[in-house]
């Protein structure tokens, strides 16, 4: 049964912002409509997170609590949501309360009044962000958006809005290692944006420490652009003018006696080309290795428990034939869902 609005919050280990969530979360959704959902995703937290979802869900019966079989990622905790939410429009946030969800009615009211598809929330005071993190994400979006032609917004986070028409196209992609806020714009749906200031952590410690911000780096530019591939095409010509340079030098230092005997610039030639074929070897597989992911189908998560598993969605048909989990015929409880499916034939397996 669908509703107005699906709020999508992924969590791990929350404990201890959980609470302050609800209690600044609810009377806004309440302001705005009663036909609402805020589905939580819980991405195989460890702490009291899925007990403390499961009382919230019986206190608040808008809540409905998803909870991933094992520890999937930031992203496709979100693409989880995404999959189960039921909403005409629905909002990503992040349960730190660094996003403000005041800022979501705002963003209602445009996205009903000016006609478009996704509102993003826009960062326009960093300064609770650390001097290193704002220029690092300056320079990535920068660098980003130049070697792969996208238009997100360098201060834009996953605090955004969409219509279900921008969700439904975000689940038909068969993506595994998705990046929702190049992914987003990289669709091209008409969109606005709306300002607010980034605020402290409201409590917890931070998920998103700096090797994990690597990969996300990582998997953007691998997952948006063709530049690292084409790097090895750029590197490999400019060895070879390098090369062909080098030997004219050497041909004109043994004609005029210069050249000393030995084996030193022999191996320094080898080693530059060794290691420009090890970084092109190094950048083949990185495509290679994604290319291989994709064609092993796996699901980029899985569900185990949902509290809405007594009301599965239309758009998310139960397999009696081969149930997973339960072994009760049509238990959607412990279903693997896929994303790999370009036409969204095969949402269960």
């Amino acid at each position: 049964m669908a509703v107005q609005v699906s709020v999508v919050i992924p969590m791990y280990n929350e404990q201890e912002v959980l609470p302050l969530l609800a209690d600044r979360l609810r009377p806004v959704l309440d302001g705005i409509t009663d036909d609402y959902e805020v589905l939580c995703v819980d991405d195989g937290s460890r702490d009291l997170t899925p007990a403390l979802l499961h009382k919230l869900a019986r206190d608040w019966a808008q809540v409905r609590v998803v909870r991933l079989r094992a520890n999937a990622g930031h992203q496709a905790a979100i693409s989880a949501g995404l999959a189960l939410a039921r909403g005409a429009h629905v909002v990503t946030i992040d349960a730190d309360l660094q996003d403000p969800p005041e800022v979501i009615a705002e963003m209602l009211t445009i996205a009903r009044r000016d006609g478009v598809d996704v509102v993003y929330g826009v960062r326009n005071d960093r300064s609770t962000d650390s001097v290193f993190k704002r220029a690092t994400a300056r320079v990535f979006y920068t660098v980003i958006r130049r070697i792969s032609g996208t238009t997100a917004q360098s201060d834009a986070g996953d605090f955004r809005l969409m219509s279900r028409a921008t969700v439904d196209a975000i689940n038909s992609l068969p993506d595994h290692n998705r990046v929702l806020r190049f992914v987003v714009p990289a669709l091209g749906f008409p969109s606005a944006s709306v300002g607010y200031r980034r605020e402290e952590r409201a409590a917890g410690t931070s998920k998103y420490p700096f090797l994990k911000m690597l990969k996300l780096s990582v998997d953007s530019v691998t997952g948006f652009s063709l530049f690292p591939l084409r790097l090895a095409t750029y590197l490999g010509l400019l060895g070879g003018v390098f090369m062909f340079l080098a030997a004219i030098g050497l041909v004109v230092a043994s004609r005029t006696g210069q050249t000393i005997p030995g084996w030193t610039s022999t191996v320094v030639i080898v080693a530059g080309v060794g290691a420009v074929q090890l970084l092109c070897l190094g950048l083949l597989g990185e495509y290679v290795g994604r290319m291989y992911t994709q064609l092993q189908g796996r699901p980029a998560y899985f569900v185990a428990t949902d509290s809405l598993a007594a009301q599965p969605s239309p758009a998310l048909p139960v397999n009696p034939v081969n149930p997973v989990g339960s072994g009760q015929p049509g238990s959607a409880a412990d279903l693997p869902v896929a994303l790999d499916d370009p036409l969204g034939g095969r949402q269960l397996r």
